[in-house]
């Protein structure tokens, strides 16, 4: 099995790369994997250097909306792990364009390439921001999208060209929908890496308006391997959330974090005006893949998200030169 992984040197791309080549997945040991990323702010090289040197391991520099790239790139490959998106909410409130066209023109250069050469599965990695906010209860997978951010709303139009693609071409796609990623790699720009490397270095860390935004978090581990089990086993044109089952307010989530570094709510915490449209709650239903295929998360949030924290303190030469490069520093 010979597979294509686009944005594999992001956080989660990586973290799957990383895991199935280390023989990390049941039944994918002699599988090749040839990682496809522009290497734009958030992607870096440095996430791979754990499998540089496999010898299953191809790494091409090259953005997925270059046709001719794409085109030479995807034959001979039996699928596609679909992981390159423009992801930072914020971003997308500040300019709206390179999220339109990484995020949905993009996937559409890969789903034409995929038709075109008859690649088997395309699995699409997506987002349950796609839902928009819901107040109670849990999203289940047919659900309408009601996207609340330029960020969102690109990754649904990517996830309805995908399941588009499978109606009107029948290819084989599978669409996948996570909630809130965590764990080591993360580009310090999302709020645990953020806060977590702020309060390392003394810092301040801004807490959006109340604090009262709820997110489910889900370990990295637990959503790569949730992915994996949909490429190999998910239905054809099917749709599946991945969860985490540990939901917490952004204010709860701030204390624990505040806690593993040892720093006081007082000194260190600088409420911010609330991000523009910013969602109230994401929940998503996992019932059908952990029916169908057999998915629980497995990593304890307490145990994880120490895990996390003891990362970052003992990585500081891994995110201090992200930091630095995108002028992340608050």
């Amino acid at each position: 099995m010979r597979i294509l992984v686009t944005g594999g040197a992001g956080f989660i791309g990586s973290h799957y790369v990383r895991t199935l080549l280390s023989g990390g997945y049941t039944g994918a040991d002699d599988w090749s994997v040839t990682v496809l990323d522009s290497l734009t702010y958030s992607g870096n090289l440095p996430n791979l250097d754990p499998v540089a040197d496999h010898p299953r391991y191809t790494f091409v520099k090259g953005d997925i909306t270059d046709v001719d790239l794409v085109n030479d790139l995807v034959p001979g490959h039996d699928a596609i792990v679909h992981f390159a998106a423009e992801s930072h909410v914020d971003r997308s409130i500040l300019g709206a364009a390179q999220f339109v066209t990484t995020n949905v023109l993009g996937t559409q250069t890969l789903l034409d390439a995929a038709h075109r050469h008859g690649t088997g599965r395309f699995l699409h990695v997506s987002t349950d921001e796609v839902y928009g906010s819901i107040e109670l209860g849990s999203w289940p997978e047919t659900d309408p999208l009601a996207p609340n951010s330029p960020y969102s709303a690109s990754k649904a139009a990517s996830d309805l060209l995908a399941l588009a693609y499978h109606r009107t071409h029948h290819v084989d796609v599978v669409v996948t929908r996570c909630s809130n990623n965590y764990g080591p790699y993360q580009f310090p720009e999302k709020v645990i890496p953020l806060f977590v490397s702020n309060l390392l270095d003394g810092k301040p860390v801004p807490l959006y308006g109340d604090g009262g935004n709820v997110r489910d978090w889900l370990h990295v581990d637990d959503h790569c391997r949730g992915i994996q089990l949909a490429l190999r086993g998910g239905r054809s044109g099917e749709v599946y959330n991945i969860g985490g089952g540990t939901e917490l307010t952004n204010r709860e989530l701030t204390k624990l974090l505040l806690d593993a570094t040892g720093r006081d709510w007082d000194q260190f915490v600088t409420p911010v005006e609330d991000r523009k449209g910013h969602d109230r709650r994401y929940s998503v239903d996992i019932t059908k893949i952990h029916t169908e295929l057999g998915y629980s998360p497995q990593v304890p949030f307490e145990t994880g998200l120490a895990d996390t924290v003891a990362w970052y303190r003992d990585n500081r030469d891994w995110w201090e030169p992200l930091k630095q490069r995108a002028s992340l520093e608050k």
